[in-house]
């Protein structure tokens, strides 16, 4: 089954130590580019989280974003550093020895101290539920964005069989015009010949005649467009990825109903191409979106 490049998710969890989100957001691209965006504390797993949408996407422009939003900072825990704490001591001691009394007036506030860098710190606390939590909120959300990818492909693909079954029935309908395109070719070369009023070789006249009708004939278009049908069903119904062989296909059918249109000799054979080539180019609009 066919997916579509286009997808959107988000998945939400509440934990002790707050809350976490994650959106994934895709749109169509060339290649598979993916952005992250992630918290400080989820920076570890951004080469973990690009492997795996690697492994379950193939193409598209992917934007992850994460969001944490911690709990009460009430539960948050301090404590003091008295390794740190000891060395400052020492070294307001060796500057207030090094200073003659009545010098200088100064007083260490203790609040001064607490500014010191790494004097008071927060209590390290286990980040693993984090990532732990991290890991299961985005497999939750690839899986849902890869579903809803799959569903609007399906969508796609439904739109592109109707437009091949539109294509096939112009086809049919070119093919069955032609035996009446060939008589009218050979009347109107008979007609201009009868202006001519002289005589000419039958046999020559007869190969002139079978030549322009060679130039002329658009059966080999035809063989090759029901052809170009019939890949793209398969395709379609393959589970491989789809996008870039359809995208071929597509310039091919474009390719046909070009050259079927150059060649007409017609007025209602080109009115069918130019249906053609409408058919082919709504057809070649949604296969941009699949993967």
């Amino acid at each position: 089954m066919i997916a579509s490049m286009t997808g959107f998710a988000r998945r939400e969890l509440a934990l002790p130590a707050g809350s976490l989100a994650c959106e994934l957001r895709s749109v169509n691209h060339r290649y598979l580019e993916a952005g992250l965006r992630l918290p400080e504390e989820l920076r570890s797993l951004e080469g973990e989280f690009r492997a795996q949408l690697q492994r379950d996407l193939r193409r598209g422009k992917v934007d992850c974003s994460f969001t944490f939003r911690a709990a009460n900072q009430a539960d948050r825990q301090l404590e003091i550093d008295p390794a740190l704490l000891a060395q400052l001591k020492a070294r307001l001691a060796e500057i207030a020895a090094a200073v003659p009394v009545g010098e200088v007036q100064s007083r260490v506030d203790l609040v001064d101290l607490l500014r010191f860098p790494g004097v008071l710190r927060e209590v390290a606390s286990d980040n693993e539920p984090l990532l732990k939590a991290a890991r299961t909120l985005f497999g939750e959300a690839i899986r849902d964005l890869c579903a809803m990818r799959l569903s609007e492909g399906g969508r796609l693909a439904e739109l592109i069989l109707s437009r091949c079954t539109q294509l096939e029935a112009l086809v049919g309908r070119v093919r069955a015009r032609l035996p009446e395109v060939h008589a009218l070719i050979r009347a109107r070369f008979n007609e201009r010949l009868g202006e001519l009023r002289q005589e000419l070789d039958s046999d020559r006249l007869e190969q002139e005649i079978a030549l322009s009708l060679q130039r002329l004939d658009v059966a080999e278009e035809m063989d090759r467009l029901a052809g170009h049908l019939t890949e793209t069903r398969k395709i379609i119904a393959s589970p491989e990825a789809a996008g870039r062989r359809l995208d071929f296909l597509m310039q091919e059918f474009n390719r046909e109903a070009n050259t079927l249109s150059s060649k007409s000799q017609d007025l209602e054979t080109t009115r069918t191409a130019v249906d053609m080539k409408v058919l082919i180019e709504q057809m070649r609009e949604q296969v941009q979106n699949i993967e």
